[in-house]
């Protein structure tokens, strides 16, 4: 629904957040899948199902659009509470596995990886 609402403001913020929804999902697809592979599934239907989750972000964002227009202010309370919970997620989840890491040199990969990540977000709000 996030990227319908993002889409629903300006077209740059809709590709911005196309971008980093879709950086996000790569390895989260690939991590899913090998969960599937692991918990019985054969390829085939791993990768089923694996599909038709990812067919309910696309019903999301049709439904998200069709939400902005009938709805006021539906993308200005759907982009902040999205927000929100990406940040919570990465506060509550992400940031103490980090603190997990004792080797300086896998540290600064992390590190480097989080610049990186903050670096593009800036990069895609000056193209916008």
């Amino acid at each position: 629904m996030l990227v319908g609402a993002a889409y629903a403001v300006s077209i740059s913020v809709g590709l911005a957040t196309t971008i980093a929804i879709v950086l996000h999902e790569i390895p989260q697809e690939l991590g899913d899948f090998g969960v599937l592979i692991h918990a019985g599934f054969s390829r085939t239907r791993a990768l089923v199902f694996n599909f038709l989750s990812g067919l309910l972000a696309v019903v999301g964002a049709v439904v998200s659009l069709l939400a902005s227009q009938s709805v006021v202010s539906f993308s200005e309370f759907m982009l902040p509470f999205s927000a929100g919970g990406f940040i919570y997620i990465a506060g509550c989840d992400l940031l103490p596995e980090l603190h997990k890491e004792r080797k300086p040199s896998k540290s600064a990969v992390q590190l480097a990886a989080l610049v990186l990540g903050v670096g593009l977000m800036y990069v895609l709000r000056l193209l916008g």
